[in-house]
């Protein structure tokens, strides 16, 4: 809601109360505590190991933000806490995305001090984003976590791209930056005879592999780890696809280039700026995060990256927004665009 009034603006000050409140409580697993049985301010506090006085305001102001609500003293979520949290995700995804918003907190928390910063960000903590990328390479645990709990969100924009995508004919496909493959497995559950190599670091093609057995599709979905902007790309794919990575180079499309077979295709599906030094609506809390660690972080447009392909020896063929139905979680959808190239001169 945006601010009118002078309490407004004084109330959105105040909102890193509730947002810490939340993320406390999908940290701690209140909404699952309290889904099958309220309890009052004392037994949540004994079930927790929060002093009773403080869980009894941290349960006030959960009831402010309408998550919570109270009836005779006893605490349980509310309908709307029930149809869009405990209905939509699991608590081990809603679990690590307050874990990450709780990781961004001392970068923001001194954001008076470090916004006229021009250089980049060092290691220091209050001003640097450890990159999750950052993290998945150093924790396989972190990189288990963070993979199923993409795989489960995007659920949706997997069974989207499955109408979108024509792969008829298509025997090998190369899932770029993949992740747990949950585009590449939605494909491969569609088209029988289509093989799928999903490249990405090495802890997350592990946390994929387990991913791909449990669907029973692991004999052609398989995984090569790599950093491909460093790494050589594996060869002879019929189709690269390349969704939600959102790092692209005239380097990089050339390796994607040498990857396809003669008059092999390139799809790129992505959330790119509106213009150039903006940011697309839906990424705009991640655009001024990346700002903080580098000032000249930019979201590339589309016609920057149609022009990177067309240096790289590709040819376009394509380009239309990916339609979204309403969903749980549209945030993941909106303002997506497929753009997609071939193969077919020199490079």
């Amino acid at each position: 809601m945006k601010p009118t009034t002078v309490d407004d603006v004084l109330d959105l000050m105040d909102e890193s109360f509730a947002s810490a409140a939340l993320g406390t409580a999908m940290e701690l697993g209140l909404f699952w505590l309290l889904e099958t049985k309220p309890l009052d301010a004392q037994g949540v506090a004994h079930a927790l190991g929060i002093p009773p006085r403080r869980c009894y305001y941290w349960l006030q102001l959960l009831c402010r933000t309408g998550l919570i609500e109270e009836d005779s003293e006893r605490y349980q979520p509310s309908s709307v806490a029930r149809r869009a949290i405990l209905e939509v995700y699991s608590r081990e995804s809603w679990t690590l995305l307050a874990e990450e918003a709780r990781e961004r907190l001392p970068g923001l928390c001194g954001l008076p001090l470090h916004i006229r910063a021009s250089e980049a960000a060092s290691d220091t903590p209050e001003r640097a984003f450890p990159t999750y990328l950052d993290k998945m390479a150093k924790e396989e645990d972190r990189a288990r976590r963070f993979t199923r709990m993409l795989y489960e969100i995007h659920q949706p924009l997997a069974d989207e791209l499955t109408g979108l995508l024509d792969l008829g004919g298509v025997n090998r496909l190369m899932d770029l930056g993949g992740g747990s493959g949950v585009v590449s497995l939605a494909l491969a559950r569609r088209y029988p005879g289509l093989c799928v190599t999903v490249v990405d670091i090495d802890n997350v093609c592990a946390a994929g592999r387990e991913i791909a057995i449990e669907n029973s599709l692991d004999d052609r979905v398989i995984y090569h780890p790599a950093d491909f902007l460093r790494d050589e790309l594996p060869s002879g794919y019929d189709v690269v696809l390349e969704c939600d990575v959102n790092v692209y180079s005239e380097a990089l499309f050339h390796k994607v280039w040498h990857s396809l077979n003669p008059g092999g295709r390139f799809v790129i599906i992505d959330h790119f700026a509106p213009a150039e030094g903006a940011a697309p609506p839906s990424r705009m809390h991640w655009a001024f995060e990346k700002s903080l660690t580098d000032p000249d972080a930019v979201f590339p447009t589309a016609a920057g990256v149609r022009d990177q392909l067309t240096s790289a020896g590709f040819r376009i063929l394509s380009e239309s927004p990916v339609p979204s139905d309403p969903g749980p979680c549209r945030r993941f959808m909106d303002g997506l665009i497929a753009i997609e190239a071939i193969a077919d001169r020199i490079a």
